[in-house]
Formats: structure tokens, sequence, C-alpha cells
């Protein structure tokens, strides 16, 4: 008993810090796209997490565990159906390390970072209600349907696939559903003049930089909480190969991108810390300290490609979501079956998981996306676009400019 309420403490700390993550996606969005459009991304992100629990208890949570499955799809019907004792009280035995309902908890936080990462994609053309229809199947239908393949024991689970805490089940998944969007809806108005890029500053830098910070912090919930227990060896272990590989990627990055432009870029260097922490997330607890720095280095080389990459084939991506979700996803993913100390751990069985959940998630997104644009339409009018979201779908402005009356 004892030990069940050392773990499950720890769970609960780990669902905050992962809840608290939601705050560094807010500020890094708003922080790398323009004032007018600051409401709209807010409210799309506060939309996300509150929907996104409502809907993980009303069907989310038991089509991701639906209990003893080894296929494609199952489900364990609506709500919430905690297991109980004779007596009519919480069985705590339904877990090792935590009671039945911090797992839905921590499941739920998790549900709806998916939805978030396409939200920073499209931002600043997307009509908010289309996207708002998207994050609903987005994150109430198709996330967990895929990630019980693996975390709910499915498919991929009996065929060796390793995904630790999320990079492919999370990362990935919102990263393919991101390049579709991004696909669907063209580049904003500006972006791209004969042909070539034009840099569109992000309005708040600092706020962008207080966003990473605060997504790091949060990783020790999201990677430290997948142990599933306060093990302290593994817990230990996991948070140091998380940290080793966040570094790695922003100093990388940083330099590589340094060597290739001549310039420090901060929000690269920002954007090679999430590649870094993505990137090893896959296998944050199977992995060496060296193993991690390598991880993550890779992936912080790899921020700088992939942002040029996605720029030169004309897709438009306001805060490098594809670079460091999708291309870091992967990376780590397949990482695992290079690197894992564990032997069972394959660059095939990896390699299949990562087929597998691109063409499900490609497939999902843009049915949902192409039924949206032929009826509702995803894209603002032009003169919205021009000037913000936040005047024509919200009436009102983020930085609102008091002065007091003269009299």
């Amino acid at each position: 008993m004892e030990l069940l309420t050392t773990n499950n403490v720890w769970m609960m700390v780990c669902t905050a810090l992962v809840f608290f993550m939601h705050t560094g996606f807010a500020f890094l969005e708003i922080g790398l796209t323009r004032q007018k459009n600051t409401i709209n991304i807010l409210f799309k992100n506060i939309f996300i997490i509150t929907v996104g629990l409502l809907l993980y208890y009303i069907v989310g949570f038991n089509l991701m565990y639906p209990g003893d499955f080894n296929g494609f799809l199952g489900f364990a019907g609506f709500g919430l159906d905690a297991p109980l004792t004779a007596e009519g009280a919480l069985d705590l035995t339904y877990n090792e390390g935590y009671t039945y309902w911090t797992d839905f908890l921590f499941q739920g936080m998790f549900a709806a970072t998916a939805a978030t990462i396409v939200s920073g994609a499209v931002a600043e053309r997307m009509k908010i209600g289309a996207f708002m229809i998207f994050a609903i199947i987005y994150v109430g239908i198709v996330y967990p349907i895929a990630g019980s393949w693996k975390w709910g024991g499915g498919f991929l689970d009996q065929l060796g696939f390793y995904d630790f805490a999320g990079s492919t089940l999370v990362h990935s998944v919102g990263g393919w559903a991101a390049l579709v969007a991004v696909y669907l809806l063209g580049s904003r108005i500006g972006k791209f003049k004969e042909g070539k890029p034009q840099a569109i500053p992000g309005h708040n830098i600092p706020l962008a930089t207080a966003g990473v910070l605060i997504l790091w912090l949060g990783w020790f919930g999201f990677n430290g909480g997948s142990v599933l227990s306060a093990d302290p060896e593994l817990t230990s272990i996991t948070l140091v190969t998380t940290c080793l590989a966040a570094a790695a990627g922003g100093v990388i990055a940083a330099l590589v991108n340094f060597l290739k432009y001549k310039n420090l870029d901060l929000t690269m260097f920002l954007n090679g810390i999430l590649g870094g922490l993505v990137g090893i997330t896959a296998g944050a607890d199977v992995m060496t300290p060296e193993s991690a720095i390598i991880i993550g280095a890779i992936a912080g080389a790899l921020i700088v490609f992939a942002v040029a990459f996605v720029d030169a084939i004309k897709l438009d991506d306001p805060v490098g979501a594809i670079a460091v979700h999708l291309i870091c996803g992967i990376w780590g993913t397949l990482a695992v079956g290079i690197f894992s100390t564990n032997p069972e751990h394959t660059f095939v069985a990896q390699l299949i998981g990562v087929a597998c959940y691109a063409v499900f998630c490609i497939v999902c997104s843009f049915i949902i996306l192409i039924i949206l644009k032929k009826t509702v339409g995803i894209r603002v009018p032009e003169k919205e676009e021009l000037e913000g979201l936040d005047a024509h779908e919200h009436g009102m402005d983020a930085y609102p400019d008091f002065r007091l009356n003269e009299h």
C-alpha cells in the first residue's frame, strides 16, 4: 500500500507537468506568430485541452485501452468504469504503479497534444470552426485507435514495436496530420514571393523562449511519468537521457544553422531543443547517456535541414511543427532499433510501426480535412487573414491599447 501511494503521487505529479506543457505550447505558438492572431491560437489551445479531456472520458480512454486486445480496433464502452472490489471500493490491485483514476488523467493529458501540434502548423489562416471539428474527430477517435495498437496491447505491441512515451504515438500522429493540413490549406499570404520563402517573424520571441523552457520542464512528466511508477533507477535514467538529448539537440541545431546560414538563430536553437526531446521520447528508458546525446544531436541537425526542406517544397509551417514533431518523431522511433539496450527492439519492427502510423494518420486526416474543405471550408478569406483572425473570428485584441482619458 505504501509503495502504491508513492507511485501514485509520482504519477499525479507527472500528470500536472504534462498539463503544464499546454502552457508551453501556447506560449511557443503565439510567440512565433503575429500579434494579430494571438487570441485565435490561445482559443484553439484552450479548446483542445478542455474538449480533449471530455472526449477522452466519453470514448477515447476505452478506445485506447479496450482490455483484452491484440488487434486493430477494440472498445470497452462509453465513459469510465473503474474496477471495484466486492465491497464496492476502488480495486487498488488494478495496477502496481497507480490507480485507475490516475491512469485515465495521465493518459488524457497526452491525448490533446496531438491536436496541439496541428494547431501551430495551421496558424494564421485556418477557420476556427473547421479546426474545432477536426480536433474533435482526431482527438476523440483517430488518436485513441492509433494509441491502442501499441499502448493498448494491439497488433504493433504483439509485433515488438516500441515507443516508450510517444515519439510516434503522440508526436508523429500529430505531425502527419499537420503535414496534410498544411498541404491542403496552402501558405500564408506573403510567405512565398517568386517561389522564394520569406521570413514572417513572430511577434514575441521571449515568450516563445519561455514556452520551450516550460515544455522542457513538462517533459520531465511526459517521459518520467511514462515509467508508470516511481522506480528510482528507471525514472532517474529516463530524466538524464531526456535532458541530455534536449541539450544536444539545441546546441547542434544552433551550430549547424550557423555553419549553413552564418547567423545565430535563437528560434532554430529552440526548435533544436524540442527536436532532441521528441527524438529521445521513443526510447528514453532504454538508452545510455551517450546514445541519448547522439540521438539528440542528430535530431538537432535534422531540424535545420527539415525546416529548409519544408520551405523548399513550398509548405508553410509557421512554428516548425512538421520538422520537430514529424521528422524528429520518426528519427527517434527508428533510433530505438539502433541504440536500444534491449536486444528485443529491432529496426524492422520500428520501421513497420512508423509505416503503419504514417498510412493511418495521413488517410484519416486527409479524409477529415478534405470533407471540411469541400463543405464548410478550411481557410479564412483573404481580408480576414490580412487584418488578423483575432478581430474577425473573436472580436478581441490580445494587447488592447489602454490609454487614460485626457480631460
